[in-house]
């Protein structure tokens, strides 16, 4: 292991696997990259919790971290634990005020707890949720990607974006985002690097965008 190579850390998005990172490729001579995994959540267990066992998996000082989606918020909990070189959010949020009203909604009516179920009865609506709309034209091939399917984690992680309490954004966050995002619409962001016709899925079909620039956006 090179001590002087920046260790990058990925996280995927809801109920992805870290193959989304395939196709990422980040120089070797300056980086190193890692993949985190989601795991099953304990009971009752807080967002605050669970990305201190997340940490626990850092094997690095003043990593980087890369969150997509609800990857991006976890990442955000766990800088607050460790410190961080950068922390970089992918077709996500900053804060619960960028939010959708969908979910601001889903908070006010508790709707939801009746999310989870309604995933569960195929991956067709899981790929649509995970992924947004323009997923479910390509189904199997988005299949492999999405491995915890667990209800007790689905359940634990919905209800942790719709009920994320951060207020404002945090410093030394960059945020990456397409302008064609169904799940997080652009228009309810501020202060985000905008990848033209990015959609929610961008990390996987727009990976040759990130090798092109995610290292210069580390490195400044």
């Amino acid at each position: 292991m090179d001590q002087d190579l920046i260790p990058v850390y990925f996280m995927p998005g809801m109920a992805a696997n870290p193959s989304i990172f395939e196709n990422i490729k980040l120089p070797e001579s300056v980086f190193e990259s890692h993949w985190l995994e989601w795991e099953i959540p304990q009971e009752n267990e807080t967002i605050e919790h669970y990305a201190k066992r997340l940490c626990e998996k850092i094997q690095h000082e003043n990593p980087v971290l890369i969150g997509v989606s609800f990857g991006g918020i976890m990442v955000q909990e766990m800088s607050k634990q460790i410190k961080t070189r950068k922390v970089v959010v992918i077709s996500s949020v900053k804060s619960k005020n960028e939010l959708p009203n969908r979910m601001k909604l889903a908070k006010l009516t508790k709707a939801y707890k009746l999310i989870p179920a309604h995933l569960m009865e195929d991956v067709d609506k899981l790929a649509k949720y995970a992924f947004g709309k323009l997923a479910t034209k390509r189904v199997e091939l988005y299949k492999k990607y999405l491995s915890m399917n667990d209800r007790r984690y689905l359940e634990w992680a919905i209800k942790q974006v719709v009920l994320w309490k951060q207020e404002q954004p945090l410093e030394n966050v960059v945020h990456i985002h397409g302008d064609k995002d169904g799940v997080f619409p652009s228009r309810h962001l501020s202060n985000y690097i905008k990848v033209k016709d990015g959609t929610h899925i961008m990390i996987i079909n727009k990976y040759k965008w990130f090798n092109e620039n995610l290292p210069a956006i580390i490195l400044t």
